[in-house]
């Protein structure tokens, strides 16, 4: 039993030194926009801002203001789609527009029904993309650019600046940021940094801005992408029952061998609290089995994987005391301060001390729950969802 378990550690460090050295250095986040590199560009193109809002009356007066008033050179539409909200969304957001003397550069769009086959979010989203194909050619309200974002995000004034500068700099289809997730709870100080520390192991982000390797992500709650590349993958439509659309989105414009970046910002943050356990659940469950594509055999293999990679050195180390194994002691503690290093860029970009990389085992479990309570949900016939909409998806 000591050999098997001391066998089991020892695969656990080795699976540790692989990630810290050969997985892309997803752990050490240094994927970051210069929001202060002096700018290169004789002129500005023109961007069209798509927000799909339904119900976020209560959340428009901190984020739209922070999208009216960007310090953008070039010229700017923003327009917000209103998808059947029933807390006047639309009107709060035209007050607001006009309260900052910025009508002109809002154009709230009423959101038409659901129709088969789309995802709500990414129907309302298709509404503001037709509002933009229907702007005249040529003209400064046909934009170089889109920019998509969610009605719960806020941004920096400098945010399309920087992401125009660095996608003419580097010709780039299109560009993504990973906003800062509130993280003031017990429940978000412990598993928000985790959940992007997650999202780079499994996308590494110098891998995603590598245009030499197939991975590709995004963040959906702020992609900067180039009109064409949007219209050479087919629109928003090719992505229509999609519920991680921003990642499908990056999927989709790589294979088109178009170069994308992904990386870290604190200039743009969520709005939205998981200040409970409950609410960060819902966030992950929501479409961890999709991740999975639907799949028993992956979703097995996941937990397997989980509980050797994260679980595997606390419980060696307890046994270990329990036997007065030394040697086992040893390798479970150093393949424990593995993952507390590899975790530590993370939390240090998340403000929080580096003892709570020692908590990354407890983390692991819930995630690894939640992605079993979302195959749960699919198997109970529940997808998905956006906004008080159910999705099922899969076979």
């Amino acid at each position: 039993m000591v050999t098997f378990v001391l066998a089991i550690t020892a695969i656990s460090c080795l699976i540790w030194c692989f990630l810290l050295v050969g997985w892309g250095n997803f752990w050490r986040c240094d994927q970051v926009l210069n929001f202060d590199r002096p700018s290169t560009l004789q002129a500005y193109p023109s961007v069209a801002a798509i927000i799909p809002a339904r119900d976020e009356a209560s959340v428009l007066g901190q984020s739209l203001p922070s999208l009216l008033e960007q310090h953008y050179p070039g010229p700017l539409k923003i327009i917000l789609v209103d998808d059947q909200s029933s807390d006047g969304t639309g009107a709060v957001a035209q007050r607001i527009a006009s309260g900052l003397g910025h009508g002109d550069r809002l154009e709230v769009v009423s959101g038409q029904p659901l129709p088969p086959g789309w995802s709500g979010k990414l129907w309302a989203v298709e509404q503001g993309w037709q509002t933009v194909q229907l702007k005249k050619k040529g003209s400064d309200s046909w934009p170089e650019y889109i920019f998509l974002t969610d009605a719960d995000i806020a941004h920096g004034p400098q945010t399309i600046t920087a992401l125009v500068e660095k996608a003419q700099r580097d010709n780039l289809a299109l560009v993504s940021l990973m906003v800062l997730l509130r993280c003031e709870s017990v429940w978000e100080k412990l598993l928000i940094p985790a959940f992007i520390f997650f999202f780079q192991k499994l996308y590494p982000f110098p891998l995603v801005n590598n245009p030499q390797r197939q991975t590709a992500a995004a963040a959906g709650g702020c992609i900067l992408m180039q009109r064409s590349a949007l219209q050479t993958i087919g629109g928003i439509g090719a992505l229509k029952e999609a519920l991680i659309d921003d990642c499908t989105l990056a999927q989709k414009v790589k294979a088109q061998k178009l170069p994308i970046w992904l990386g870290l910002t604190r200039a743009n943050w969520s709005l939205r609290p998981y200040d409970s356990l409950e609410t960060i659940w819902q966030m992950v469950s929501r479409t961890a089995y999709t991740q999975l594509n639907y799949n028993p055999l992956l979703l097995l293999g996941t937990l397997l994987g989980m509980a050797l990679v994260y679980l595997t050195a606390p419980i060696a180390l307890i046994l270990a005391i329990i036997w007065g194994n030394a040697p086992l002691a040893l390798l479970g503690a150093f393949t424990w301060m593995l993952m507390a290093i590899a975790y530590g860029p993370t939390l240090k970009f998340y403000g929080r001390s580096w003892l709570w990389g020692l908590t990354l085992p407890l983390i692991a479990l819930l995630y690894s729950l939640m992605t079993l309570d979302s195959a749960w949900q699919h198997w109970r016939g529940q997808g998905g969802g956006w906004k008080g909409r159910i999705y099922p998806q899969g076979s």
